[in-house]
């Protein structure tokens, strides 16, 4: 898979960043900027297990070129969690099922030394969180 525009400029940004402190606050405001879901969205069905803070993830799959094609929303309870969700749907979210059944965030968010600087327990949910978004993908690829 290619890395979509919109998380190489993230990336981008997150590498003109100084300090993990400076990261941190353009996380958080990637996390602000994503669009509400409702509250009826924050249900069992969506909710990402594994992780410390609520965190929910919705799925919506359209067709396209006879291809299946998934669009993420999501939202947490917790301030740099949200950001973690924004940058994960920066990744996935418009691909098809098959690309990102295929794609592993993991190594991707290394390369930017964001797991490094994160808590064991963030670490743990935001790989939780790829885990969900791969589920959902191949279970529709």
């Amino acid at each position: 898979m290619n890395t979509p525009d919109a998380f190489t400029e993230i990336a981008d940004n997150l590498s003109f960043l100084d300090d993990w402190e400076d990261r941190y606050r353009y996380i958080i405001e990637l996390g602000q900027a994503l669009p509400e879901i409702t509250d009826a969205e924050r249900n069992a069905d969506n909710k990402v297990h594994g992780c410390a803070s609520q965190v929910w993830l919705v799925t919506q799959a359209s067709e396209a070129n006879g291809q299946t094609v998934l669009t993420y929303r999501g939202d947490s309870d917790a301030h740099i969690v949200k950001g973690l969700v924004a940058i994960l749907l920066a990744l996935y979210s418009g691909r098809t099922a098959r690309d990102i059944a295929e794609t592993d965030a993991l190594p991707i968010l290394d390369s930017i030394g964001l797991r490094e600087h994160l808590s064991t327990q963030r670490s743990n949910g935001l790989a939780a969180m790829v885990k969900r978004v791969r589920a959902d993908a191949q279970a529709l690829a």
